[in-house]
């Protein structure tokens, strides 16, 4: 397991701040999901607990609305979870989340109707 661990810690730099990130294989990760409501609005909350209770059928999810957005990612980053799931105040009118990558950072808006399929597609189980 150490050589796992090893394997999959780096460090890098976006946009000039330095970044830790646990590459681990999504069936690795602790977490494989985690979700992240914007801020701690009465509005957002109903929507991002729907989503874990969803989800946490079929990953380990993390519910994670302390601190900045930011810093949430870069906490997740750091403990190898590959999907960060955003629900913010556009979701309230699109019915839409963003999916993160760890690994990319790439950011993706997601219907909630295919939300399941999709973490399941980037997953890859």
């Amino acid at each position: 397991m150490a050589a796992f661990l090893l394997a999959a810690y780096e460090e890098d730099e976006i946009g000039g701040e330095a970044r830790t990130v646990l590459r681990l294989h999504p069936r690795l990760a602790p977490y494989k999901v985690a979700i992240l409501p914007l801020s701690k609005k009465d509005s957002l909350i109903p929507i991002a607990r729907d989503i874990f209770d969803r989800l946490g059928e079929r990953y380990m999810v993390e519910y994670d609305d302390t601190q900045s957005i930011g810093k949430r990612y870069r906490r997740q980053d750091e403990i190898g979870t590959p999907l960060c799931i955003t629900v913010d105040f556009d979701s309230l009118d699109d019915n839409a989340v963003t999916i993160r990558d760890r690994d990319s950072t790439q950011q993706v808006r997601v219907p909630l109707s295919d939300l399941e399929n999709e973490v399941r597609a980037r997953l890859g189980f």
